[in-house]
């Protein structure tokens, strides 16, 4: 697989002139759980998960990029003793047919049709497996008609890594996987706004891993009610934003339900500051 920088993108992306998009949207946020889960350790972890968020939309689409830079405490050690680092990179772009046709594609409670392209990144120093992820998606996107937005997603995934045990960057079979992704308004609890956001990946099998064994089916599923912090303090709209979440994550990683760690069940508190 081809080697590349987020990074580099990330640049493009922030870099543009502010009027190449119809909308831009950028925020960063803090995650806190001592509940996260790791393969291959029957130890509950302790991390901090930094974000940064970014989003915009132009004529003919969108992209989306998250970074997340994960500081596990020392339950995940990497060498040195320490917690584990890891940063994991998403970014994805959508393709709106209906708007590179000039014609709507609306149709039941579909708004339109779209194209998603994009990579998954990660590095992650840890004691262990100490992960060196490359993913490529590819496939056909469903926007639905709601507040918000939620779309559904068939991707087609090339995924490879390279861990400290291996000389030779791995090649996962060809495998897809259907994704939701929302943030939908739910009306106001009391006087306060609710927003309820997050992802759903159901992934298939992947063929054997690195090291010769099979690989399960993966269910990764994340989300978030989040509330005005300025509204719940009584003193109007302000772009901070707090609340709650739950990760449910079986077979992590592809790793077979019998491997210690593979099941996380992490409720979480989470922070956001908009801008």
């Amino acid at each position: 697989m081809t080697r590349f920088s987020p990074f580099f993108l990330l640049g493009l992306l922030l870099c543009r002139p502010a009027d190449a998009f119809d909308w831009t949207a950028t925020s960063v946020g803090l995650s806190h759980s001592n509940h996260y889960a790791e393969p291959f350790n029957n130890k509950d972890v302790g991390k901090n998960i930094y974000s940064l968020t970014h989003a915009n939309g132009y004529r003919y689409g969108s992209n989306f990029l998250n970074i997340d830079h994960l500081v596990s405490d020392s339950s995940d050690p990497a060498p040195s003793g320490s917690g584990a680092r890891e940063t994991y990179v998403v970014y994805r772009h959508l393709l709106d047919l209906s708007k590179l046709i000039g014609q709507p594609l609306r149709f039941g409670p579909i708004r339109s049709v779209g194209l998603t392209a994009g990579f998954d990144w990660n590095n992650k120093n840890d004691v262990g497996y100490a992960s060196k992820k490359q993913m490529l998606v590819i496939g056909p996107t469903l926007m639905l008609d709601v507040p918000g937005f939620l779309n559904i997603s068939l991707l087609v995934l090339e995924e490879s890594n390279r861990p400290r045990s291996i000389a030779d960057r791995y090649t996962y079979k060809t495998h897809p996987m259907l994704n939701l992704a929302w943030n939908i308004p739910l009306g106001n609890l009391g006087t306060l706004p609710v927003e309820f956001a997050g992802y759903a990946n159901f992934i298939a099998a992947k063929g054997t891993n690195e090291f010769g064994s099979q690989t399960a089916r993966e269910t990764n599923i994340d989300m978030k009610l989040m509330v005005d912090a300025g509204r719940l303090a009584g003193r109007g709209s302000s772009p901070f934003k707090i609340g709650i979440g739950y990760q449910y994550w079986h077979n992590k990683f592809g790793n077979l339900p019998s491997t210690v760690g593979s099941t996380a069940r992490t409720p979480y508190l989470r922070a956001e500051y908009h801008f």
